[in-house]
């Protein structure tokens, strides 16, 4: 595959995560939000095995991957959901894709404490800028923080971004056996699992009037974004230099705001411009002082 092809590649994953965040903000307001995070998995789960079948690798991780699996499916994507799609009910996307994507900041820190990274000058500035975009984002001189609804929104995307880091952080420490490829369709059937019985036991049964435009937002989320734009990426990530991917992956928020701007009729206000742009300053300072660091095996 040429490199043009493989950046033209690149942008249509990054319109695809861009776009899915006016998507997902729709989806809830017609599904409950566990249950929009299971659906959202589940058709995830139907791509990667499909693939994994296709590609005669379907086979149960060992045990020595199963801590990584558990983290990934717990966590990274459980977890996240919930917390993601419950706050999209209270948090308009444009904003909420900006603070998800504060992931990376927080990832500095966490693999200081747990891997022994060194915390250089230039990541030290890098989370400088990005906190600093955070408190643009919530605005403290106008936020009501008598409207609990408003404080806990953001609290939860946050929540959703440093569970993220701490997931990505344990992904770079794990040693692997097998594939993350491999890995995601164990992955994927535990979170499915999981999400489910969290729906069924704090939502009840699912109540969903089914049209073919809900049909379409849930497979856009599931197939498309969390399946293969997610193999997409993954391909990408092994032939490109991950330094210049993951400055091109910055492009998302960006995407989430304008889509967010066109199909949700969200305002994008100075300060919502001003914490994307010292966000990702942040996220592209540090993403540069970083690298020499090894690809992995995808």
């Amino acid at each position: 595959m040429s490199r043009r092809v493989m950046y033209g590649l690149l942008a249509v994953v990054v319109v695809s995560f861009g776009v899915n965040w006016p998507v997902m903000s729709a989806g809830v307001r017609h599904i409950s939000p566990v249950w929009m995070g299971a659906f959202r998995v589940g058709s995830s789960l139907l791509v990667f095995a499909c693939m994994a079948v296709a590609r005669g690798r379907l086979r149960l991780p060992p045990r020595s991957d199963w801590p990584i699996v558990a983290s990934l499916a717990l966590f990274g994507m459980s977890a996240v959901n919930i917390l993601v799609f419950t706050a999209l009910q209270i948090v308009p996307p444009g904003r909420s894709s900006v603070l998800t994507w504060t992931t990376p900041l927080w990832a500095v820190p966490i693999a200081a404490v747990f891997l022994g990274d060194r915390m250089t000058r230039s990541r030290w500035a890098g989370l400088a800028l990005g906190i600093a975009g955070v408190v643009v984002l919530f605005e403290p001189w106008r936020l009501d923080w008598g409207d609990r609804q408003v404080v806990v929104g953001h609290l939860l995307l946050l929540l959703a971004a440093v569970i993220n880091a701490a997931v990505s952080v344990h992904i770079r420490g794990h040693r692997w056996t097998i594939t993350p490829l491999d890995a995601l369709p164990w992955q994927l059937a535990g979170a499915t699992a999981v999400l489910s019985l969290v729906a069924w036991l704090t939502e009840g049964a699912p109540r969903v009037e089914w049209t073919p435009l809900l049909v379409g937002n849930v497979a856009y989320q599931g197939v498309l974004v969390s399946g293969l734009a997610l193999w997409a990426q993954i391909v990408i990530f092994r032939n490109i230099d991950p330094v210049s991917a993951n400055l091109s992956m910055m492009g998302v928020p960006a995407i989430g705001v304008a889509a967010s701007a066109v199909f949700a009729a969200e305002a994008v206000t100075f300060e919502v411009a001003a914490g994307l742009a010292l966000i990702v300053s942040g996220v592209a300072v540090h993403l540069l002082s970083d690298r020499q660091r090894e690809p992995v095996d995808m």
